[in-house]
């Protein structure tokens, strides 16, 4: 996706779901778990509770929970509050360098779906707020990440920007695999940066749109409204034949799998297709702007 497509980092899991259910947890990595182990170790050898180490960390008894089944990543304030409230050891300060979310630039609840993506042999994308993920320029890709909030330190940006970067590359080595694209028009006009650095985001489009497995298709400005009004969408088939959607908001995504569902998703895609530019039409429309900058 584009925004993040969920490429932004980021502390919420996403999970398949059936009923239209969500969970803001990550992915536990094995170094979460075993800090959290050792959080609930020292907690349990002080005889506190849950309750009693939130009180005394100025934390949710939940984010005590999470950090201790390695679902939330703890930040430094947590790290330093828990160390003194458990004896001053040092253990957590040590372990806590070693902490990572186990896909680095990833937003934890965008990592199922990017694994899905690498194995899916078609996959369709709606994007009505930025350029979708795959068909960023690097320059648009950083200028996206770096105005997020919150702000992230130079480190985590340039592991997001190479996680955007990297994934990209999947359309370059899957030449066989249907990539399909649909973007509002408004999209490619919305400025970043100077004319120089549009006129490579255009060029970057059609470049990456060139091949004969991609399909970019524009909703033109006087299409009005139409299909997809709900929100950005991604949809893709499995090497199995079956179908999955995506869709994202603020700070969270989620992957759905119910069969209802997913057809509705995919009446959507199809109809707004039929309400787009051609693909030559959407082409000469890129050219155009390109020409305007």
């Amino acid at each position: 996706m584009g925004n993040v497509d969920g490429d932004a980092a980021g502390d919420s899991r996403m999970r398949v779901v059936e009923a239209g259910e969500w969970e803001r947890e990550p992915s536990p990595s094995d170094s979460l778990r075993t800090f959290g182990a050792v959080v609930q170790a020292l907690r349990e050898h002080a005889g506190l509770s849950r309750v009693d180490l939130s009180a005394r960390v100025q934390y949710s008894k939940h984010t005590v929970e999470s950090v201790e089944l390695g679902r939330r990543m703890p930040d430094e304030v947590f790290v330093e509050r828990a160390e003194e409230a458990l004896g001053n050891t040092g253990a957590l300060r040590k372990a806590a360098r070693h902490l990572t979310r186990g896909e680095a630039g990833l937003a934890a609840w965008f990592r199922r779906w990017a694994r899905l993506e690498r194995e899916a042999v078609s996959l369709c994308t709606y994007e009505c707020r930025l350029v979708p993920g795959l068909l960023q320029s690097e320059a648009y890709a950083r200028a996206v990440f770096e105005g997020t909030i919150p702000l992230r330190t130079d480190e985590e940006l340039e592991a997001q920007l190479a996680a955007r970067m990297e994934r990209q590359a999947m359309m370059r080595e899957r030449p066989t695999v249907p990539f399909s694209f649909i973007v509002e028009e408004h999209v490619f006009r919305r400025r970043f940066g100077d004319a120089e650095l549009m006129h490579e985001l255009v060029e970057h489009v059609l470049e990456r749109s060139a091949p004969r497995n991609v399909t970019l298709q524009v909703v033109p400005l006087e299409a009005g409204l139409h299909a997809c009004l709900d929100g950005p969408v991604q949809v893709l088939e499995t090497p199995e034949g079956r179908r999955l959607g995506y869709s994202e908001g603020q700070k969270n995504g989620r992957l759905i799998s119910d069969p209802k569902e997913v057809s509705v998703l995919c009446q959507r895609y199809e109809t707004l297709r039929s309400q787009s530019l051609s693909p030559n039409e959407s082409r000469d429309l890129l050219e155009r702007l390109r020409g305007e900058l």
